[in-house]
C-alpha cells in the first residue's frame, strides 16, 4: 500500500475554455480563477490558492515551504490529510510547485507546458509563426 504523501504525481487535468470572454485575465481574480479550471470545488480551488501563497510569500522571503510542515499547513488551509495531498498533488503535477530538496516552491514548468502547446499547435497544425498569434 502507497503512503497518501507518497502517491504519484503524474499529471492533473486543467479545463481549456475557447470563449474569449472566460479568459482568466478578465476575471476579477485570475488568481482564483487559474485554480476552478484546475480544481472542482470552490473550496479546494481557494485553499490550493490560498497554499499556492503561502509558498510565494515564504519563497520570497528566502524562507521556504518545508515538506516536513505539512500538519500546520493543513491546520492553516483547515483541511484533511488526504485532501491537502490531493491538493498538493494537482499543484505538482500541473507544474505550479515542485518539491526539490524538501520544499515546496512555485514552479515556471506550467508556463513552460503551455508554452511548448502553443507553439506546437501554431506550427504543426496551423503553420504560422508563433510570434503572429
Amino acid at each position: 500500500m502507497v503512503a497518501i504523501k507518497d502517491a504519484p504525481r503524474t499529471s492533473t487535468t486543467i479545463i481549456i475554455r475557447s470563449d474569449s470572454g472566460s479568459r482568466i485575465t478578465h476575471s476579477r481574480d485570475p488568481y482564483y480563477s487559474l485554480m476552478r479550471r484546475l480544481f472542482q470545488e470552490d473550496a479546494t480551488a481557494r485553499r490550493g490558492q490560498r497554499f499556492l501563497t503561502i509558498i510565494e510569500e515564504r519563497q520570497k522571503s528566502g524562507n521556504a515551504v518545508k515538506t516536513s510542515e505539512w500538519e500546520s499547513i493543513m491546520k492553516e488551509l483547515d483541511v484533511g490529510r488526504a485532501s491537502f495531498y490531493a491538493m498538493r498533488n494537482k499543484l505538482l503535477g500541473a507544474g505550479l510547485i515542485s518539491n526539490k530538496n524538501k520544499e515546496y516552491r512555485l514552479s515556471s514548468q506550467f508556463s513552460k507546458d503551455l508554452i511548448d502547446m502553443a507553439n506546437w499547435w501554431s506550427t504543426a497544425i496551423l503553420n504560422k509563426d508563433p510570434d503572429e498569434i
